[in-house]
């Protein structure tokens, strides 16, 4: 019979230092003042990542003494509450492009070293909008013997062409030509389902 182990065995196996050196406090900033420094203050408003420490009475003194705008003209603090707005960071009016080229034409300012963007006197090509089909979607234009960009007068044309071409009244009742048929419905109707006809 195995015995089970007393619960609090571990316990007893923590041991706490006596006499652990604790870290004295922070002092508070002010060099008359004796109480520990525990509340973080701004240095000044150049250095807001830079702070002093002082004591709850001497912090209260700092806060209500702080002025975030002194010494800015009017221009000045009326500027700096618009770019509050939006976080200090540039903007740009929308829909409007009003960056120049370092050449000095119109258009976004950056160095093409790649030459991926298109030259400001070249017109870009108009490119045929991509579609992302799924499987059955491929499949069906595949049964219609179309390829994946064909257009939607393609699709039609192929459909009504094959529809003629399978239908039993112009094969005689073959039988093979009719299940073609409902293979060319089918897909036809995949591709209208998917909005490409």
């Amino acid at each position: 019979m195995v015995q089970a182990e007393p619960r609090g065995r571990y316990k007893k196996d923590i041991r706490i230092r006596q006499g652990a050196v604790k870290a004295s406090p922070r002092g508070c900033a002010r060099p008359d003042c004796p109480n520990p420094g525990t509340h973080r203050v701004p240095k000044d408003r150049d250095n807001l990542d830079k702070h002093l420490w002082f004591c709850l009475e001497h912090a209260r003194a700092h806060n209500e003494a702080w002025d975030y705008f002194r010494g800015m003209s009017d221009d000045e603090i009326a500027a700096f509450q618009v770019d509050a707005v939006v976080g200090h960071r540039p903007t740009w009016p929308l829909g409007k492009r009003s960056a120049r080229m370092r050449d000095g034409h119109g258009g976004p300012e950056y160095d093409d070293n790649f030459g991926v963007f298109p030259d400001v006197d070249e017109k870009p090509r108009p490119r045929r909008p991509e579609r992302h089909l799924t499987r059955p979607q491929l499949i069906a234009l595949e049964t219609l013997n179309l390829d994946a960009g064909a257009t939607l007068q393609e699709i039609k044309a192929r459909y009504k062409e094959l529809v003629k071409r399978f239908h039993p009244d112009a094969n005689g009742g073959d039988r093979g030509a009719e299940e073609r048929l409902k293979q060319v419905i089918k897909a036809y109707g995949v591709l209208r389902a998917a909005g490409l006809t």
